[in-house]
């Protein structure tokens, strides 16, 4: 078959493809035009999730007469001028609206501020129809009718009604986002009207945006992040470590403006979180990175939501730096959700909560979870359950064996705590106590809950998880302080790898054996180990090496190896940290409250569950009908 040159209208349908997936790729590409375009109000209203019908106005410069002919010619935009690595919009290529009219029904209603009137263009299946005079208010209306009816079998792919307008919510819901002082309205046959009020772009009016979308929760629940370092400034919110979804479908991340879903940033917000959050947890966050376009490539995915950033490790690391810094800078709080939870246990008529119901009085862990607004989270197929823990109907209950129970666990207590704090505490009035964060210990519990007073609220402490993390973080301390120690190996393991994966690791050998990892080159495509980190015991050290390879060539970091020691150090604080059903005094109880102050995401234990409960004597009142 002989080379033809291709007809304009395929050329835009296969760009159509690549570009437009589905109704919501239409409402972002209309949306981000708006908002080029200066618009400080976008409504959008869709039909049949959005395959009916799109219409996205809006109250921007608006596009002349004599260019609304170019607006939907291939390639042609007012966005980019000669520079491909200069990109300040959200749009550049100039292919949407061509493409957009290559598989549906568009049509352009656009009028300027100095325009007597609007004129109108349209597009049926690629067929340009002629311009013709309408009338409209200042702005750009495009409506977008019948999408995919030039291409049948796309239709084939398209989810049900819901699924498509759900995609277009949370489409609009991260762009706006990125610019609060534009008004949003999203509205429709197939939902309730979605308004998002235009608020200002200061950081308060940014937070007040975030929670117009992530709830009114997420600002209690936060921590601001605000780093900068060569260049790259980083800032946002990120949740308390307590606070958290069963997916990551709340984090939003952000590149001068453009919300993106890269797997960088997804990755450096999961290491920063790796030891304060249980494995089927994510954390919320709302991240901006402001830097020079020159040192990010926007052109890299058709829909543009990936980036490729020049340096990824400086990236990455100002990520996981600046939110580790900042949850350490937070010091020690609990989310507002857990007190929610404890009031819902109380109310008459929860006899979905416990074993028994109400008569008992009884809260089971993952019935207090689930009341605190988390979904998701199974404990019983958890992997951080207790070991010593059995699940039957809605509670936990201690193994019948007496294997793993806290009493035959007893040899690896880390005894008292330090003296030290204890005569600290001890010796403080009992209006500093009262002050503090966690207040003064008033009582213990069942062996194992220590109950505080603050001035103004009720902390009930789960006394092991609480000093699992105190251990757990001065290990941690200890571990990454010096050089880890190391055991020579009576043979060196000789590893056979691409020739890029070995050179990347020869790369990092010094930061490896700062870890106990002693590596070097052995011949073109191998490397040979010859010491490995003590604490690893016997390991496969093959995989190892080729999973460091595998994470050097994404990410540039040798995080695999520190986390494998963090874990072992989270199992010896497991281990040496005071256990359930032991008795403490009160000055061991004010001490262990003093030290979880002290020191940084202690509001979780190793595994992610809150240490810490803390109700308000306001709700305490509540509950007792006083207000």
């Amino acid at each position: 078959m002989p080379i033809r040159q291709l007809s304009e209208t395929m050329i835009n349908q296969i760009a159509a493809g690549e570009v437009i997936e589905r109704p919501a790729s239409v409402v972002k590409e209309l949306v981000e035009n708006a908002l080029d375009a200066g618009a400080s109000r976008v409504e959008i209203v869709t039909s049949g999730g959005g395959l009916n019908l799109i219409r996205v106005t809006d109250d921007g410069f608006g596009i002349p007469e004599p260019e609304l002919a170019l607006a939907i010619a291939r390639h042609c935009t007012s966005k980019l001028v000669e520079d491909i690595n200069d990109i300040r919009s959200l749009g550049f290529r100039g292919e949407a609206l061509p493409s957009i009219g290559s598989v549906s029904r568009l049509s352009i209603r656009s009028r300027t501020a100095s325009g007597d009137s609007a004129a109108e263009i349209g597009i049926e299946g690629g067929r340009v129809l002629p311009v013709r005079p309408a009338a409209s208010n200042r702005g750009t209306t495009v409506e977008v009718r019948d999408l995919f009816f030039a291409t049948p079998a796309r239709l084939k792919f398209m989810k049900g009604e819901r699924a498509e307008s759900s995609a277009t919510s949370d489409v609009v819901k991260r762009i706006a986002i990125a610019f609060p002082s534009v008004r949003f309205t999203l509205a429709g046959t197939d939902r309730s009207t979605l308004e998002l009020p235009a608020t200002d772009d200061s950081p308060e009016g940014s937070l007040r945006r975030v929670a117009q979308v992530m709830g009114a929760e997420f600002p209690d629940n936060s921590i601001p992040i605000d780093a900068m370092r060569e260049g790259v400034h980083l800032t946002g919110h990120v949740s308390i470590p307590s606070f958290t979804r069963a997916n990551a479908l709340q984090q939003y991340a952000y590149v001068n403006g453009r919300p993106v879903r890269d797997k960088l940033i997804a990755g450096a917000i999961r290491g920063a979180f790796a030891d304060v959050l249980p494995r089927d947890r994510h954390a919320v966050t709302v991240l901006f990175l402001s830097l020079d376009p020159a040192i990010v490539d926007v052109n890299v995915h058709p829909a543009k939501a990936d980036v490729r950033f020049r340096d990824p490790g400086l990236v990455r690391g100002l990520i996981v730096g600046a939110i580790r810094q900042a949850l350490a800078d937070a010091g020690i709080r609990s989310a507002t959700t857990g007190a929610a939870g404890m009031m819902a246990a109380f109310r008459p008529g929860a006899a979905s909560y416990g074993h028994g119901g109400p008569a008992n009085g009884h809260l089971s862990y993952d019935a207090a979870y689930r009341a605190s607004g988390s979904t998701g989270f199974d404990p019983s197929r958890s992997p951080q359950r207790p070991l010593d823990m059995q699940f039957e109907g809605a509670d936990f209950v201690r193994a019948r064996n007496g294997d793993f129970d806290e009493p035959d666990q007893a040899a690896f207590d880390a005894g008292s705590l330090a003296s030290a704090d204890a005569r600290a505490s001890q010796d403080m009035p009992a209006e500093t106590l009262l002050g503090a964060v966690l207040g003064a210990a008033r009582a213990q519990v069942h062996e194992n809950y220590i109950v505080a007073q603050t001035s103004d609220s009720l902390i009930i402490v789960d006394q092991h998880a609480a000093h699992e993390r105190l251990v757990y973080e001065a290990l941690k301390n200890a571990l990454h302080s010096r050089p880890v120690p190391s055991q020579m190996l009576l043979l060196p393991e000789i590893i056979d790898l691409p020739e890029e994966d070995a050179e990347r690791l020869a790369m990092h050998s010094e930061t490896l054996a700062r870890f106990g990892l002693g590596i070097e080159r052995f011949g073109p495509g191998a490397v040979a180990v010859r010491e490995t980190p003590s604490m690893l015991g016997e390991t496969n050290v093959q995989q190892l090496v080729r999973d460091l390879a595998d994470e050097i060539a994404d990410n540039d970091t040798v995080e695999t190896l520190k986390e494998r020691l963090d874990k072992i150090a989270a199992t010896m604080a497991c281990h040496g940290s005071v256990r359930s059903g032991r008795l403490l005094k009160a000055e061991e109880m004010n001490a262990l409250l003093r030290q979880m102050e002290a020191t940084p995401g202690s509001g979780t234990c190793n595994h992610g569950r809150p240490t810490y409960i803390e109700l308000k004597l306001a709700d305490i009142e509540r509950l007792f009908g006083r207000r």
